[in-house]
């Protein structure tokens, strides 16, 4: 049975051995699979490319016997070809039925590489392959990764970055790291050699003021600030920032809310909830409870909902889009706004007996008789 690896093992083992014949590059995140295709090919037919021993399929227009003639063709003035099959879930049955022999009996002067987000597992040929070949894993990092990550990239492109500048990035791009590189890339032509990139530095160069970053608009909502929320999209929107990737980062940041409580539910630290929230201790409880699970159910919902108007189902604006789904996730925790405790009631006031020092003069009177 084939290995499943990493990217960061991947690109490792390219250092040590040459490629092998057959790779599935599998997983939702874009750029991991782009670094791992990009890793396997310099390592297949160098860094420089090789267009006589390079060629390239997509699955919904490909034929499963040209890939197949491809695989077998022998290289041209070198040791390998590089054969790579995007988009391998749009493989129909009868196409994918015919690279079953090259799966099973991979051609040792080509290295075979099928890339894919997501593989029916249901079909002969996805569960051929899974069992075939090594497996790369390019899943979307956790959250508990991104930083590992960001300080990696930002050393590649000789960066020095602040952890609270790597925490801006995080919430700034959500979990898009294309996103996240681009904004390091910027950072690298505009931040010296000589000092740390700050948060002041990502938000001068995202264009977006201090105050106006997704956590901050998470607060608002938390706040049922309707007035507060608009004011950070439109700042937001009118520096320029994509509305998908608002609603990309939004999305990320109540997924993070998400684990946060479903973290304390079961036992965890609320110190270590209040460090990945960027809160005091204390208020993490009472924020937290304004996101009950009916509102981060409903939100899920609204989040798909409003993805799929600004992919093109609506004839709205996006900011019309997105100010309809702030105003709607305000809705929701305005509601559970927390009510300041009731004063202590005053203790229930006992009247005081009133003892007089007169003496009844019908008593003496009757003695004197």
């Amino acid at each position: 049975m084939a290995s499943v690896m990493s990217h960061v093992q991947l690109e490792s083992a390219l250092k040590q051995q040459r490629p092998r014949s057959l790779y599935l590059v599998v997983g939702e995140e874009d750029l991991l699979r782009d670094s791992v295709l990009a890793a396997i090919k310099r390592a297949s037919i160098g860094s420089e490319g090789d267009e006589f021993n390079y060629e390239l399929f997509y699955g919904d227009d490909a034929r499963g016997t040209d890939i197949r003639n491809s695989v077998m063709d022998v290289p041209v003035f070198a040791e390998r070809r590089l054969v790579v099959v995007k988009a391998t879930e749009k493989l129909n049955a009868r196409e994918s039925d015919l690279l079953l022999d090259c799966v099973k009996n991979p051609v040792e002067s080509t290295t075979l590489v099928f890339v894919s987000p997501k593989l029916d597992g249901r079909l002969k040929f996805s569960q051929l392959l899974t069992r075939a070949a090594i497996t790369v894993d390019c899943s979307p990092l956790r959250e508990a990764q991104l930083p590992a990550w960001i300080a990696r990239e930002a050393e590649r492109i000789g960066l020095r970055v602040e952890d609270a500048a790597a925490q801006v990035l995080q919430e700034s791009c959500g979990a898009s790291l294309y996103g996240v590189r681009r904004e390091l890339e910027k950072l690298a032509s505009y931040v010296p050699p000589d000092r740390f990139v700050t948060a002041a530095d990502v938000h001068l160069l995202r264009g977006m003021d201090p105050g106006a970053s997704v956590f901050d608009l998470t607060l608002a909502i938390a706040e049922g600030g309707r007035g507060r929320a608009l004011s950070i999209l439109a700042r937001n929107l009118e520096a320029g920032e994509a509305p998908l990737r608002i609603l990309g980062s939004l999305a990320w940041q109540y997924r993070r809310l998400w684990k946060a409580k479903d973290s304390l539910a079961n036992g965890g630290r609320e110190g270590e909830v209040a460090r990945s929230l960027r809160m005091d201790p204390w208020k993490v409880p009472s924020f937290l409870d304004r996101f009950s699970e009916p509102h981060l159910h409903a939100a899920l919902r609204l989040f798909l909902d409003t993805d799929g108007k600004l992919k093109g189902g609506s004839g709205n604006r996006p900011r019309i889009v997105l100010e309809r789904l702030l105003l709607k996730l305000c809705e929701d925790t305005a509601g559970r706004r927390a009510e300041p405790p009731p004063p202590p009631a005053s203790p229930k006031r006992v009247p005081a007996r009133v003892v007089s020092n007169v003496r009844t003069i019908k008593s003496r009177n009757r003695t004197g008789h």
